[in-house]
């Protein structure tokens, strides 16, 4: 059985709401596991937000986010490992169930993906024991293809499987429908994954048709072209029974409407199309 439980990932109020008002927001309407991205978490400081999850007896369904592996300079690489070591921190403040790294795409004016690809496990290795040893388990989020070249080479569920096969147990991956929904290969990998346990996150929106912006025109649930209730099923059957975390980017439809009724509406579309 799942836990039937919505949490919000805080980028969907995020022109509306600051950390603290999103969990007040988050409180009236009873849901009470969130997402925060890591810039928000900065604007109040960790330990604040740290204590703001334990007065309200909140779960952290994860942190965004880590990654951004790939640089054209050593130097480069060592910063993005640095960073990532800094998430987990943030991450083990909040005792957030992973964090989630987009991993990054081609560095600098490189055509190289799959060097970039091995830039990612290298940078994912060099981050691990600190990760093990905070009690942080690291999520790598496979991006739609669309992204590959600046966001993240990491484009399928079976990519990022092979990278937490290599890396082990506390390396998995988060799962969003609006980055793997297109993949034939679907099923067989959300059961691989399964049988892995790897299963870290679970994160719902739509694709809209048309889309206007690759980023910001993401879907409420039920309004695109989607199947949430056989990815969901996939999912569950797969071994995972976790919130599925609500995750929207929409400059000009959701993030310009009242906090409250973005909230309201991720929870009817929740319980009637999830």
């Amino acid at each position: 059985m799942s836990d039937n439980i919505l949490s919000l990932n805080l980028a969907t109020t995020r022109q509306q709401w600051g950390f603290a008002e999103a969990v007040d927001g988050c409180l009236r309407h009873g849901v009470t596991a969130i997402s925060p991205w890591r810039d928000q978490i900065a604007k109040i400081g960790p330990s604040e937000a740290a204590g703001i999850v334990r007065d309200n007896k909140l779960r952290v369904t994860g942190v965004c986010r880590g990654g951004m592996f790939p640089a054209d300079t050593a130097a480069g690489r060592q910063a993005a490992i640095d960073d990532n070591l800094h998430a987990i921190d943030e991450a083990a403040a909040l005792n957030a169930d992973c964090l989630v790294l987009v991993v990054g795409g081609l560095p600098g004016s490189s055509k190289d993906i799959a060097g970039a690809r091995a830039m990612v496990h290298d940078g994912i290795a060099a981050m691990l024991p600190h990760a093990n040893a905070s009690g942080v388990k690291l999520a790598v989020e496979p991006l739609h293809p669309m992204y590959a070249a600046d966001r993240a080479c990491v484009n399928t569920i079976d990519q990022a499987l092979d990278i937490c096969e290599d890396l082990g147990e506390t390396v998995g991956v988060a799962i969003d429908v609006y980055h793997v929904w297109w993949d034939p290969n679907l099923a067989a990998a959300i059961a691989r994954a399964g049988r892995m346990n790897r299963i870290f996150a679970h994160h719902i929106c739509d694709w809209l048709v048309p889309t206007r912006d690759m980023l910001l025109d993401r879907g409420m649930m039920g309004d695109g072209i989607i199947d949430l209730k056989s990815i969901r099923a996939m999912i569950e059957a797969a071994g995972y029974n976790g919130p599925q975390e609500v995750e929207i980017f929409s400059s000009e439809n959701w993030w310009k409407k009242d906090g409250d009724e973005v909230l309201e509406t991720c929870l009817e579309r929740f319980n009637s199309v999830c």
